[in-house]
C-alpha cells in the first residue's frame, strides 16, 4: 500500500503537547495483542459505544472484524475495547513498542492519538492511504506512559472507506507460552453457564489459546441438562470437562476447577469466569497475552461492566483498606462511568492507570506457577476469597493487574445488599480471617469498630437477623480454623434456618400482603432529612437508643411506614416501630418490626463477643497464618472432592 506520512499536527482542535515518536513498520506486526472489535448485529447505540466513537455517523459492521465509513465521515477507535491501554503494558510487561496494523480499502487518513494521565489528548502520527488496498502498520513508543494513558486511531474517509482486521501488535514473541484452561463455578445456571460456553467456543481466535474449560457444577439443576448444551459439548470436544459435586459455594466450585487444572492439565493458566456473566471472548485472549508478557507471573483480572446498563463501566480496581480492614474502589477510579454520555477521550477521570490489591473472580486469570506456590483458595463458601487470594499472592511478589479493555457484564452491586442477607455471615465471618491473614494491626485496627458501627446501625433499623448472622461469624472465627472445612457444606442451610427464624429475615412477595401503613406520607417525608453535622448525628443517635428504652405502640400488626429500599436509612427507621423495606432487587419487602427485649439483648451480645475478638485477636493471627498453608493445599480440599 503506497502512503503518504502527515506531519505530527492535529486535525482537530485537540489539546496538544510534544508528539511521541513513531514510525511507519510495515511487515514488523507479529504477535498479536488485542484484536479491535466491531459491534455486534443488532447491538444498542449506548453499547455500541463502547466499540465505535460515532459522534460524526453511523458506521456499517457487517461482521466483528470489519467496519465501512462513508465518504466526508469520521471514525473514532477511541472506545474502551479498541483503544490500546498503554500505560498498563508500559508498567507491567517487557514491551518498549507496540504496532497498530490497519486494513484499509478507499482513501482515507488515519490519525494517531495517545492520551497522558490526566486525560490531554496529543497527535501522534498519521497517513493517507491512495486507495488501493493493502495493510498499514505505525511504530509506537511506549516509554511515555509511566502514569497512564491510552493510544487509539481515528479514521477520516475521502471515499467509502472499508477499514477491516485492525489490531494492536508486538514484533516481539511472548516472554512466556501460554496454554489456557478456562474454570467457571456454576450454581443452578444451567442456560447462564451454557452461553458462557458457547461464547467462548464461537470465538477462533479465543479457541486457539484454551486447552481446557472446566465447569464446576454444584446446583441440582445441571448444566449437562441444558437444552444447547449438546452442542457446545460438541464445539468444544475433549477441552470440556462438566465436574459435579455439593455446593460448596465460589470458593469452593473455583478451587474444584483449579485443583483440576493442576492435577489433570499442562495448563500455564488458569482463568476463573462467573456463570451468571455476558462475556466479550476477546478479555479472554487480551488478558492471557498480557500475561505472556509480563516481567513476572502476574494475575490478571477483568473489569466489570454493568448488566443492567450495559455501556456502564461498573468497577475499574479494587483494594483492601488495611486501618479498618474492608474492600473499597482503588484510588483515583472513576465509578459507574458511562460511556455512552462521556466518551473515552473526554473522561479525563479514565487515564490514569489504577493499581489494585485483587481482582473479583467475575473473570481473573491466575498463572500455574501461582496456583503451585501459594495454593487454592480459602475453604470460605463465597465472600473475601478473591480478595484473600490476592493479597497473599501480592505477599508472594506476584502482583494483579486490572486490566482495561478486559471485562465482562455482570449483575452491579447496586441491585444486591450483601451485608445484611444470609450472605452476611459469610461477609463478617471471612473478612474477620482474612483480616486475621493480612492485617498489618495486632488488633485489627479500627475493624472491631468497624463491625460495632454496623451492628449497631443494623439494629436501629430492625434488622435484628443480620446481627444475629453477625454474631453467628463471630463465634466460628474465635473457633479458629480448624472448624472451616467442617463449616463448608454445612453454613449455608443453617444460616438461612437462623435468618427466617426472625421478621426482617423473611421475604415477602409486596406489600400488598400487609395492612395499609398509619402514618401520613408527609410526615415521613420530613423525617427524611438527614442529621449533616456531629451535634445532630449525635442527638438522632441518643434518640433511637431511647426509643428502644420504651416498649413498641400498638403497631406489630400494621406497619407505620411502606420503605423504598432507597429510602430505608438509619435516621427514619431509628423513628418507627414498623416499617415494610423494599428488597435491593426490587422482588419484596421485609417486614421489620421493632422489639427493645431483643435490641438490648443483641447489642449486649455484640459488645461481648467483639470484646472477645479484641483481647484473643492477635493469637488468632497466629493460628490462622500457621493453618494457611494446610487450609489451601491441593490435598486438603481433594479430601473435601472426593467425599
Amino acid at each position: 500500500m503506497t502512503t503518504t506520512p502527515i506531519e505530527n499536527t492535529p486535525s482537530s482542535p485537540e489539546r496538544v503537547s510534544e508528539p511521541v515518536s513513531s514510525e511507519l513498520a510495515a511487515g514488523r506486526a507479529t504477535t498479536l495483542l488485542q484484536r479491535c472489535l466491531m459491534p455486534r448485529q443488532g447491538d444498542p447505540l449506548k453499547v455500541r459505544s463502547l466499540y465505535l466513537d460515532e459522534t460524526s455517523g453511523r458506521a456499517t459492521c457487517p461482521d466483528r472484524s470489519t467496519a465501512t465509513v462513508q465518504a466526508g465521515r469520521e471514525l473514532s477507535f477511541a472506545t474502551y475495547f479498541n483503544a490500546f491501554p498503554a500505560s498498563y503494558w508500559r508498567r507491567w510487561t517487557a514491551l518498549e513498542n507496540v504496532i497498530l496494523r490497519v486494513e484499509v480499502d478507499g482513501r482515507c487518513r488515519i490519525d494517531v492519538y495517545r492520551s497522558k494521565a490526566n486525560g490531554d489528548v496529543m497527535h501522534v502520527t498519521g497517513a493517507a492511504t491512495d486507495g488501493t488496498t493493502g495493510p498499514l502498520e505505525f511504530e509506537l513508543e511506549l516509554a511515555p506512559f509511566s502514569d497512564g494513558g491510552w493510544y487509539w486511531f481515528d479514521v477520516t474517509a475521502d471515499d467509502s472507506v472499508s477499514l477491516s482486521n485492525a489490531g494492536w501488535y508486538a514484533a516481539s514473541a511472548p516472554l512466556r507460552e501460554a496454554r489456557l484452561s478456562v474454570g467457571i463455578c456454576t450454581f443452578n445456571r444451567p442456560v447462564d453457564c451454557v452461553a458462557a460456553l458457547e461464547a467462548l467456543s464461537s470465538d477462533p481466535v479465543v479457541m486457539e489459546k484454551v486447552s481446557h474449560v472446566i465447569v464446576a457444577d454444584q446446583g441440582n439443576k445441571k448444566v449437562v441438562d441444558a437444552s444447547r448444551f449438546p452442542g457446545v459439548a460438541e464445539a468444544l470436544g475433549d477441552r470440556l470437562r462438566v465436574l459435579e459435586q455439593g455446593n460448596l459455594g465460589g470458593s469452593g466450585g473455583f478451587a474444584r476447577t483449579m485443583h483440576e487444572m493442576l492435577t489433570a492439565t499442562d495448563a500455564t493458566h488458569h482463568v476463573f469466569l462467573d456463570d451468571d456473566i455476558l462475556i466479550e471472548p476477546d478479555s479472554v485472549a487480551r488478558a492471557v497475552t498480557f500475561a505472556q508478557y509480563t516481567t513476572h507471573p502476574t494475575l490478571v483480572g477483568g473489569q466489570m461492566l454493568a448488566l443492567q446498563d450495559r455501556s456502564v463501566l461498573h468497577s475499574m480496581g479494587e483494594v483492601v483498606e488495611r486501618e479498618r480492614f474492608f474492600w473499597r474502589n482503588a484510588p483515583n477510579t472513576s465509578y459507574g462511568h458511562d460511556f455512552s454520555k462521556t466518551t473515552l477521550r473526554e473522561a479525563t477521570s479514565l487515564h490514569r492507570r489504577i493499581d489494585v490489591d485483587y481482582n473479583g473472580w467475575w473473570m481473573c486469570l491466575i498463572p500455574r506457577a501461582v496456583a503451585e506456590e501459594i495454593g487454592l483458595p480459602l475453604p470460605v463458601f463465597i465472600k473475601w476469597d478473591d480478595a484473600e487470594y490476592g493479597l497473599r499472592a501480592a505477599q508472594a511478589g506476584y502482583p494483579t493487574v486490572t486490566l482495561p479493555g478486559v471485562a465482562i457484564w455482570h449483575l452491579s452491586w447496586s441491585d444486591k445488599d450483601d451485608t445484611a442477607d444470609w450472605q452476611a455471615y459469610f461477609h463478617w465471618r471471612n473478612r474477620l480471617i482474612v483480616a486475621a491473614l493480612q492485617s498489618p494491626y495486632r488488633h485489627g485496627g479500627s475493624l472491631l469498630r468497624d463491625l460495632f458501627k454496623w451492628d449497631l446501625k443494623y439494629l436501629i433499623m430492625l434488622q435484628y437477623s443480620a446481627t444475629a448472622l453477625h454474631q453467628r461469624a463471630y463465634e466460628d472465627f474465635l473457633a479458629g480454623p480448624e472448624r472451616l472445612y467442617e463449616l463448608l457444606p454445612t453454613a449455608l442451610p443453617e444460616v438461612r434456618k437462623q435468618q427466617s427464624g426472625f421478621d426482617d429475615g423473611r421475604v415477602l412477595k409486596s406489600t400488598s400482603d400487609l395492612p395499609l401503613p398509619t402514618m401520613s406520607p408527609v410526615k415521613a417525608e420530613r423525617m427524611l432529612k438527614p442529621p449533616t453535622n456531629p451535634v445532630t448525628i449525635s442527638r438522632t443517635l441518643a434518640g433511637a437508643l431511647a426509643h428502644n428504652l420504651f416498649p413498641a405502640k400498638g403497631h406489630e400488626e400494621k406497619p407505620q411506614l411502606n420503605v423504598a429500599a432507597q429510602d430505608a436509612r438509619w435516621f427514619l427507621l431509628a423513628r418507627l416501630d414498623s416499617a415494610t423495606v423494599g428488597t435491593a432487587d426490587g422482588r419484596g419487602v421485609t417486614y421489620r418490626r421493632r422489639d427493645p427485649k431483643v435490641f438490648w439483648g443483641l447489642l449486649k451480645r455484640s459488645i461481648a463477643l467483639e470484646w472477645q475478638i479484641y483481647r484473643r485477636f492477635p493469637a488468632l493471627r497466629r493460628a490462622y497464618r500457621d493453618a494457611l498453608p494446610e487450609l489451601t493445599s491441593p490435598q486438603a480440599w481433594e479430601k473435601v472432592f472426593s467425599a
